[in-house]
């Protein structure tokens, strides 16, 4: 277990939590996707990133670490519960749920180097 964070690192963290899901979202509109919704919530759960390209939207997790295996290890199955959870919730809003393919994605943003997409991660 780790020390709990001091008001400043937390503050820090936010920052650079938010910061990397926009470098993730232009990257991923780079790629071609659309962004349908950032920071999704519902009580169930909370999706970073969803995207979409054409009928296929991407339910996307984005982390923020050193070294990319740490980023997609850090999506725990607690984490994944969540953004299903989170994910069927925005499904069911949507008038075209039907004919949707949906998958679950992590971006790791590390330093100094572009965003790694790992699709259809979990």
């Amino acid at each position: 277990m780790t020390a709990p964070m001091s008001g400043h690192a937390r503050r820090k963290a936010l920052l650079v939590g938010r910061l990397s899901e926009y470098y993730a979202a232009v990257y991923l509109m780079f790629r071609g996707y659309r962004i349908a919704a950032m920071r999704f919530r519902v009580k169930a759960g909370e999706v970073d990133i969803i995207a979409r390209k054409g009928n296929l939207v991407a339910f996307v997790e984005v982390k923020a670490r050193r070294i990319t295996g740490d980023a997609v290890f850090a999506v725990d199955p607690a984490t994944q519960r969540r953004i299903r959870n989170a994910s069927l919730a925005w499904i069911a809003r949507q008038p075209d749920a039907a004919s949707l393919a949906y998958r679950y994605d992590i971006v790791a943003v590390t330093p100094r180097s572009r965003p790694q997409h790992f699709s259809d991660a979990f």
